[in-house]
């Protein structure tokens, strides 16, 4: 490969980590040509890209990027993958499944909220984050929880007096 075309790579790489919210380093090494294509339909189905790239690329990359990656250095060993994704947890929660029945891929590390994890160890936690469309959803719930409380509590008061009313005309009737 020419000067020219590692150049061309190193800035598209270096440009997509800038762009990404989060990003996981994964070994897929271990898998046939069938399961690596399962493994990308299942990422293009969950909006997750994947690319499989030289580690000395990676790492220029890493070093020409905005953020501190120095810690993602050291792992840079053996083949490499690169999963970019918008959602934190989509990547965990996906190589949690493929692993149901095969073995790989194994997570190397992982970006996600500006916080980097170190380790196939931290799939569980990674898997258990929550993205910040959910943390919103949650925050929502909360905040409407007392209001329909309130409402409820309105309506049902409503009807008693109500029924209060009613019988209080019946008996001024007889």
């Amino acid at each position: 490969m020419r000067r020219e075309e590692k150049n061309a790579i190193i800035d598209g790489l270096t440009e997509q980590i800038n762009n990404a919210s989060h990003f996981y380093l994964t070994d897929i090494s271990a898998l046939n040509a069938a399961d690596t294509s399962s493994l990308r339909r299942k990422c293009f189905e969950r909006n997750i890209e994947l690319v499989v790239v030289k580690n000395t690329l990676l790492k220029r990359a890493l070093e020409k990027s905005e953020g501190n990656f120095k810690d993602l250095y050291d792992i840079l060993k053996n083949s490499t993958s690169v999963m970019f994704c918008e959602t934190g947890n989509s990547p965990a929660k996906l190589i949690k499944e493929f692993r149901k029945e095969h073995e790989r891929p194994l997570l190397k590390a992982a970006f996600v909220e500006e916080s980097i994890y170190l380790g196939d160890e931290q799939l569980d936690a990674l898997s258990s984050l929550k993205s910040k469309a959910e943390l919103i959803g949650d925050v929502l719930l909360l905040l409407q929880s007392p209001m329909k409380n309130l409402l409820s509590a309105m309506q049902s008061g409503g009807n008693n007096l109500a029924g209060v009313l009613q019988t209080l005309a019946d008996k001024e009737e007889n």
